[in-house]
């Protein structure tokens, strides 16, 4: 699997760091996401769907909520990838979460809907960052009015997931 250093500064929306902080500096950023994922499938599965559903206090998200917009939020960094990869320089529009989030309607699905979707979602993030040699990778775009890099957009996919799992262990399994 290819490795893919940390972005530098100037690549990448200043918010974003958050994110690119939670991962180590190894460049190894796709095999994070496979880890990541199996450890989220790890701590959903088995856990009874009203947990799933309900929200950990009023007004927040419920765990399938989270687990859908972490899929909704790669997918458009996905695709923001594959516009600038691709020599696109249009300025990419940027989304509203929470909007997304609750026209998600994940608390009717199944878990298993979800982590399929989730699976096939991120094989498919792994091969396309896979394919891009170190030329593309340094490309950059403006998304949302923020530059960004390739590179840094798998590091946001990938801390991104990370920070919402933490979420997850610290306001639902902390007890």
């Amino acid at each position: 699997m290819r490795l893919i250093p940390k972005p530098q500064d100037g690549e990448f929306a200043p918010y974003t760091r958050m994110y690119i902080d939670l991962l180590p500096d190894d460049c190894r950023v796709l095999e994070h996401m496979q880890v990541n994922l199996q450890q989220i499938v790890d701590l959903v599965v088995g856990q009874p769907d009203t947990f799933l559903s309900e929200p950990h206090a009023p007004g927040e998200w419920t765990i399938k909520q989270i687990l859908v917009h972490v899929v909704d939020d790669e997918r458009i960094y996905a695709y923001r990838v594959l516009r600038v990869a691709r020599g696109d320089q249009t300025n990419l529009p940027g989304f509203d979460q929470d909007a997304f989030a609750i026209s998600s309607d994940a608390n009717n699905r199944s878990l298993d809907s979800i982590l399929r979707e989730y699976r096939a979602v991120r094989e498919s993030t792994i091969a396309m960052f896979d394919s891009f040699d170190d030329v593309i990778l340094l490309r950059s775009g403006i998304s949302d009015g923020k530059v960004m890099s390739v590179r840094a957009a798998a590091y946001h996919i990938a801390g991104h997931e990370l920070h919402h799992l933490y979420s997850i262990k610290s306001n639902y399994f902390q007890g």
